[in-house]
């Protein structure tokens, strides 16, 4: 079967901006089958429908890496209490848990079953900033690390890429992934 990554891009996203293409290439030169899907309805249909689509569509075993980034990280939460089996790694990237601003975010779960997503991820990253815009910040992430453990990386980098920030690349990532 082999390595495989599958990249969630956040709320209004889209698998071309960003970081998303660049840790695409990275991890495809580094030999993992690599998706980068694109979900419009991210963050706009509820969680509860959403979940069973994003679970059908992919493959999950031992050796998958899951990277999501803002919505996207927060639609791992989800999918990693839903999982059956243990995926090796799991990177949050402006990850949140709980309403971060006065926007609906439909991707959260009313509640989180805390120790079956931890069963379900051997390696987990959560990377956030001090100042997010979007309130996606390093209280969220703590949040997330003192439910779940793993690793907590606070940075000063925003949202990680945006309309307005160019993120092109990120460096961190690639050197994370197994």
């Amino acid at each position: 079967m082999g390595k495989n990554a599958v990249v969630f891009h956040g709320t209004g996203g889209r698998p071309d901006v960003c970081w998303y293409p660049w840790l695409g290439r990275r991890l495809t030169e580094r030999g993992y089958a690599v998706e980068i899907p694109h979900y419009p309805g991210l963050n706009v249909e509820p969680v509860e429908d959403f979940l069973p689509k994003v679970l059908a569509a992919h493959r999950f075993d031992e050796q998958t890496v899951l990277v999501g980034h803002s919505g996207g990280a927060a639609l791992l939460l989800a999918l990693l209490e839903h999982l059956e089996v243990r995926v090796a790694q799991a990177v949050l990237v402006a990850g949140y848990s709980t309403p971060p601003n006065s926007y609906e975010e439909p991707v959260l779960q009313k509640a989180y079953d805390w120790a079956a997503i931890r069963s379900h991820v051997r390696d987990l990253y959560v990377i956030n900033s001090r100042q997010d815009p979007y309130g996606c910040d390093d209280r969220q992430g703590r949040a997330i690390f003192e439910r779940l453990g793993g690793t907590q990386i606070v940075r000063d980098d925003g949202h990680f890429g945006d309309y307005d920030q160019p993120y092109d690349t990120f460096p961190l990532l690639d050197r994370l992934i197994d």
